[in-house]
């Protein structure tokens, strides 16, 4: 009598990866035309490397991680790049006359069979995680092609010819595609392309973290740098001034936005690229990493009528993200919400985005003096750079809109004493300031490999210093899921400074750091450091990252 097999669900119960209410939940939201996996993967309650490992108990199939895995590359003649690239999957070895062969959907029999008759093989089936397969298929398939193609074709002094990096068929253009499908597959942020005295370096920044990519020939740096250039709408004849530009592009059917930027340096232009994913889910204000307390009194300032919204920290701390997620819950046709950025990042719809261009005069300070005629509702302001905007900013707000900016300081008090210092009126500031949000981001334990530790002395000491207790740690190992860093994707940690009463009158008498600190203190502020070992205790983080990010007192 054949056995009834288990269904995914219940498995995945069992494994204790989700709960039965968020099961529930999961098969009440998800399209008729979906599968279970893919409806939980997308809500991020469980990831691949769960899913993969529950499949093969499930069907019998066997799993697979292509890290390092020994290819014999002779096989890929077999199946096409577009054959593998189409049905995710990949040729792993021969014996006999059976082909193994990775799959994402080992039960898509119709593929199957069609190897089986294009091939000549029998095909025998493993899992592997769709990233997996992916970045075998991008770092085994025609790799170096490109690149070896366009070393044969340049002479070691040419600089490119023009139609090198306008022929979409030319090695120079495919190696470009290869390098940014290369850096979203790896989820990275940032593309660096740094010339050095001998050689040039691609690197990614990825979860926050630069790693080398790949190292080019220098001689390279010529047609690399004018197809960039190119792509982007930038002056390549011009090497001596700093340029801006950008790129738009579709990557795997997926929408694209790049930001270059070009600066002149000794060995010649450093080319760094922000990729900004358009079909990025960030525009949740569930999905930022909130603790409780912080997203109600979050949700409480940007829900005022008036006042005037916050957000600082360093580059790349995730400020943006936070503003769109907060214009996004604030969007409806009943506002107007005009935005003035440098540049503008993602744009949103149903909302009026700015582009500021201090060429023709349209600074911060001027497009907000417009901005006010326009009877907008709530006014975003990109960053607050100087006295006269910061001014106008805080009238606004005073007149009746509400106004979310951001800043670059280190904490949340901070910011009160930054902008004195700028020169605003401290009775200004204190009847228009609603809060202050402080964020910075750090990794995340990688959910594939993490393990539990003892904490160590220091991080006892560490939670004791703060008024907490910590019995266990949570760390990643290294798995080809995180490529061996033991962390993956990052999250935010807050600081949310609301100003009370009390604090504005504190502010008014321009009193000290010190004092505002009790104040806030006294408010049940959860400070940077504090959110972080919260974090920890929940096993997100690590004590490491969150000490990189937030200054121990």
């Amino acid at each position: 009598m054949r056995q009834s097999r288990k269904r995914l669900g219940d498995l995945l119960m069992e494994e204790g990866f989700i709960t039965a209410e968020q099961l529930q939940s999961t098969m009440d939201e998800m399209d008729p035309n979906q599968k279970l996996g893919e409806a939980l993967l997308q809500k991020g309650l469980i990831t691949e490397q769960q899913l993969v490992e529950v499949l093969e108990y499930q069907l019998g199939i066997p799993h697979i991680s292509l890290f390092q895995y020994p290819f014999d590359t002779n096989l890929f003649s077999l199946i096409s790049k577009e054959t593998a690239r189409r049905n995710l999957i990949i040729p792993l070895k021969k014996d006999g006359n059976k082909l193994f062969v990775a799959m994402v959907n080992p039960m898509d029999f119709i593929v199957i069979d069609d190897l089986r008759l294009s091939t000549g093989f029998q095909i025998e089936t493993a899992i592997a995680t769709k990233d997996d397969v992916i970045k075998a298929i991008n770092k085994y398939y025609n790799v170096d092609d490109a690149l070896e193609e366009l070393l044969d074709e340049l002479p070691e002094n040419e600089k490119g010819r023009a139609d090198d990096v306008t022929d979409l068929n030319s090695p120079v253009v495919r190696l470009v595609n290869q390098i940014f499908t290369n850096a979203v597959i790896q989820r990275a942020s940032d593309i660096h392309i740094d010339p050095q005295e001998t050689k040039m370096v691609v690197r990614y920044r990825v979860d926050g973290v630069l790693r080398v990519e790949r190292v080019l020939p220098r001689h390279m740096q010529g047609v690399l740098t004018a197809r960039i250039k190119i792509m982007s709408n930038l002056d390549i004849t011009e090497h001596r001034i700093p340029q801006d530009g950008r790129i738009k592009l579709n990557l795997e059917f997926h929408p694209i936005d790049l930001r270059v930027s070009t600066l002149p340096t000794v060995y010649g232009e450093k080319i760094v690229m922000r990729i900004l994913d358009m079909g990025s889910t960030l525009n949740d204000i569930n999905k930022l990493g909130f603790n409780t307390l912080n997203a109600k009194r979050f949700a409480d300032m940007i829900e005022q009528p008036t006042g005037i919204v916050l957000i600082t920290g360093p580059t790349g701390s995730g400020k943006s993200s936070t503003l769109y997620a907060a214009l996004n819950k604030l969007n409806s046709e009943a506002v107007n919400i005009i935005t003035i950025e440098d540049p503008v990042e993602y744009q949103l719809e149903g909302i009026n985005q700015i582009q500021v261009n201090p060429n023709v005069g349209m600074t911060f300070a001027a497009g907000l003096r417009s901005i006010l005629r326009q009877d907008p509702n709530i006014i975003m302001v990109g960053e607050i750079r100087d006295k006269e905007t910061a001014e106008v900013a805080i009238r606004a707000s005073l007149t009746g809109h509400l106004v979310l900016s951001t800043l670059h300081t280190n904490d949340s008090i901070g910011t009160v004493t930054r902008l004195i210092d700028m020169g605003v009126e401290p009775f200004l500031l204190a009847s228009s300031l609603s809060g202050i949000v402080s964020q910075r981001l750090v990794r995340k334990v990688c959910r594939d490999c993490i393990e539990i530790h003892e904490p160590s002395k220091r991080e006892i000491e560490i939670f004791a210093r703060r008024g907490m207790k910590i019995e266990k740690i949570s760390r990643g190992k290294g798995c080809s899921s995180c490529n061996m860093t033991g962390y993956k994707g990052r999250i935010a940690l807050h600081e949310v400074l609301v100003i009370s009463d009390e604090m504005s009158r504190a502010m008014m008498n321009n009193e000290s750091f010190q004092r505002l600190k009790e104040l806030a203190t006294k408010n049940k502020t959860i400070f940077l450091i504090d959110d972080g070992l919260l974090k920890v205790k929940q096993g997100v983080t690590t004590t490491e990252e969150v000490l990189r990010v937030a200054i121990l007192e």
